[in-house]
């Protein structure tokens, strides 16, 4: 199940502190972009892995220099020393830069063959600057790691080098997950080629594995603890530590605590199931002007998962999203099932153990809406849903997932439990026939077909989108 190849590529599980003890190893889909950029960008642009805190980040860029360079220097913005932050004073000087860098670090780089790692860059912002100077003189290559990174106050005095591509790194997918932990994710694409039901034995233990992975989430934390058998207590624990620094990060953007409360009351407004997410309901009514830059800036911290309305998706999703009417998901589902039970000191394993088993008693939809929610946004799609009022009525229809295919659109309805009606869907169907390449219900139950609509398993939603 693990892994130490040099030759393989795979990533620490822990974006932080030093893990004590043997280190663990889990494959990153981002490590696979990073050798794109090796082999066809390196030269021309430096590479910014963005993303919230604890995704894995620094293990990806540091493991990714380990293994495919021959030297590599990680400059750690969070904890560097003065004479570090000094070399950059005279940027213009590269030689006597590169001198002092060595000399500094102890560390020999090699023309061609050697990358320096800028981790936490929006800490110093002058090293972010300096990338358009080192890139053109091509001696190394350059490795950026950032969270909040685009916030106005940490690039507000300095000019955005055009040189730098970004990958955007995730929490673990659910391929990823599978593979850390041992589950067939082939056997998946096996059954989704085959397009027939599996029977029902098969499928309640599919969807079993895949609310353990909704339960423990993507952080590599959370999911080196489950691998090192900790119960989900324990694994509950890691993932509040890391709300805790998500809220500590929004506390020195907005020192009143606002931007939490935007975070904060994301499950609450999807449990309500509303047309869009409501500034005023999470934070009163205020300066809308200020509370539309605190969200975001929420929004800019990769913690949350935008979802635009469409408001008509007869023509390019993109051209008519509407940017005052949209939902918000967590960027983890794991972290969601925290937030869900915040409230207490700490979730306890019996209510885990009932979400394994599908025995909680509230309607979980709003949970699984965040699960596929986080698996369209990790195969780098934006969000996108569509409403419309009822003829005669003040209720309104609303398909709660669209994919852009081609010239047409699949269109996606969630239903935790697979039973009850489905009019919105219906509805959907026929208002935009003519623009419809699929239309799923996706629910826990098997493989499926209800006339034109194709009924399909969460875990199947990877191989849909």
């Amino acid at each position: 199940m693990w892994y130490k190849n040099i030759e393989e590529t795979y990533n620490k599980s822990y974006d932080g502190d030093t893990l004590e003890g043997e280190d663990v190893y889990f494959r990153r889909k981002a490590y696979n972009q990073l050798i794109d950029w090796k082999n066809n960008y390196a030269d021309r642009y430096a590479v910014l892995l963005e993303g919230p805190r604890r995704v894995g980040k620094t293990t990806i860029a540091e493991n990714f220099a380990r293994n495919e360079y021959k030297s590599y220097i990680l400059l750690d913005f969070s904890k560097v020393t003065n004479n570090i932050l000094e070399c950059f004073d005279d940027i213009g000087n590269l030689n006597m830069f590169f001198l002092r860098l060595q000399a500094e670090t102890g560390i020999t780089l090699y023309e061609h063959e050697s990358i320096i790692i800028f981790d936490e860059v929006q800490l110093f912002p002058k090293a972010r600057q300096a990338i358009k100077h080192l890139v053109f003189d091509g001696r190394y290559h350059y490795l950026e790691t950032g969270s909040l990174i685009s916030i106005k106050k940490n690039v507000k005095d300095i000019l955005i080098p055009s040189e730098e591509m970004k990958i955007q790194v995730y929490p673990m997918d659910y391929e990823e997950f599978c593979e850390a932990t041992g589950n067939n994710y082939d056997l998946l694409h096996q059954i989704y080629e085959m397009g027939t039901s599996i029977g029902q034995a098969t499928n309640r233990k599919l969807m079993r594995d895949l609310r353990i992975y909704m339960a423990v989430g993507g952080m590599p934390q959370a999911v080196e603890a489950y691998v090192e058998g900790k119960n989900f207590s324990q694994i509950d624990q890691v993932k509040r530590q890391i709300i805790s620094l998500y809220e500590e990060d929004f506390k020195k953007i907005d020192a009143s605590g606002r931007i939490s409360s935007l975070y904060h009351s994301i499950p609450a407004q999807l449990s309500k199931d509303s047309r869009k997410y409501r500034i005023s309901t999470a934070i009163g009514k205020r300066n809308n002007t200020r509370a539309e830059e605190l969200l975001y800036e929420l929004i800019d911290s990769k913690t949350v998962l935008p979802c635009y309305n469409s408001t008509d998706p007869r023509v390019s999703l993109a051209d008519t999203k509407d940017f005052d009417s949209f939902k918000l998901y967590i960027s983890d589902t794991g972290l969601f099932v925290t937030l869900m039970f915040i409230d207490r000191p700490v979730t306890e394993n019996d209510l885990y153990a009932k979400l394994l088993s599908d025995k909680l008693p509230a309607n979980l939809g709003y949970l699984y809406e965040n699960l596929v929610a986080q698996m369209i946004a990790a195969s780098g799609r934006e969000l996108y849903y569509h409403t419309w009022e009822k003829e005669g009525s003040y209720h309104y229809y609303e398909v709660d997932f669209l994919i852009s295919e081609g010239s047409k659109v699949n269109a996606f309805e969630i239903q935790s439990s697979g039973t009850g009606k489905h009019m919105s869907i219906t509805e959907f169907s026929k208002k935009f026939s003519r623009n419809i390449r699929n239309t799923y219900l996706l629910s826990q139950k098997d493989v499926g077909k209800d006339e034109a609509l194709l009924l399909r398993p969460f875990y199947l939603v990877p191989f849909l989108i």
